[in-house]
């Protein structure tokens, strides 16, 4: 059904306008009559251009516009794909609770890809947040996390190496890790900022470099207020949308909201 859609002339009985905003409705109508389907693959650029007699910028014009609107996603190398939509992955954050647990709550099957696992001394920045000296050795858990298979964040971690002494022995969930050595943080705080992706995070994450995503800083603490964990995470743009529930002041417990993904 993909081939037929893109045939030449079939851009000539579209509306009026450039052919780049007219290649764009054809795609969006060929998805919501379900002639494009979700993780359906689109023709490469060259064979688009060829299909339609239109020129290749064309093309690449109109699969930029609708990849920034989060209609298409492109994984680098692999070519451009139509978006999941509906199956967006929702994040709560009124919850400090593991990606595993969350992604397992939907139904969905979470993974973990280890890009690095080892102990080292912190940069200044990571010793100031940790409240470490500069002499005091930390791990670092740095991670691909996965949902059905498709990446979907890299998350680098950053704990006191008195805390997590052997990152080899951290498995799928950090917390858990933590937990068993009597240093589960109770709160966290988050902070979240819209980025486009720079060439390495957008290969590991199979998206075009300058793609959307959302960088988190999150900061985690024990119950005597010492900070226990320090990660910095990067998030498709195109796959997570982060969902937090609001109430009047005046009926609010006095509960902090906070993160719910884990490092």
């Amino acid at each position: 059904m993909t081939t037929t859609l893109f045939t030449a002339g079939s851009l000539s009985g579209t509306d009026d306008g450039p052919l780049y905003l007219r290649l764009q409705s054809m795609i969006r109508s060929g998805i919501a009559e379900g002639r494009l389907r979700p993780n359906d693959a689109l023709p490469a650029e060259r064979d688009l251009a060829a299909h339609l007699g239109v020129s290749r910028v064309t093309v690449r014009k109109a699969l930029r516009g609708l990849v920034d609107e989060g209609v298409l996603r492109q994984r680098h190398g692999s070519g451009t794909f139509v978006s999941r939509g509906a199956d967006r992955i929702e994040q709560p954050l009124t919850r400090l609770t593991s990606f595993t647990e969350d992604i397992r709550a939907t139904g969905r099957v979470p993974g973990t890809r280890w890009l690095d696992r080892s102990t080292g001394l912190p940069s200044g920045e990571e010793a100031a947040i940790l409240g470490l000296s500069p002499t005091t050795r930390v791990s670092r858990l740095v991670r691909l996390r996965l949902v059905d298979g498709d990446p979907i964040a890299i998350e680098a971690a950053v704990v006191p190496a008195n805390a997590i002494s052997d990152p080899m022995r951290v498995e799928a969930s950090l917390y858990d890790a933590l937990a068993a050595t009597g240093m589960h943080p109770v709160r966290a705080v988050q902070r979240m900022t819209a980025v486009s992706l720079g060439g390495a995070e957008a290969a590991l994450l199979g998206v075009a470099p300058g793609a959307a995503a959302v960088a988190i800083e999150r900061i985690a603490y024990l119950p005597d207020g010492s900070v226990i964990e320090f990660t910095r995470s990067h998030y498709r743009g195109d796959a997570c949308d982060f969902v937090a529930e609001l109430s009047l002041a005046s009926q609010a417990d006095g509960s902090q909201a906070g993160p719910t993904m884990e490092g």
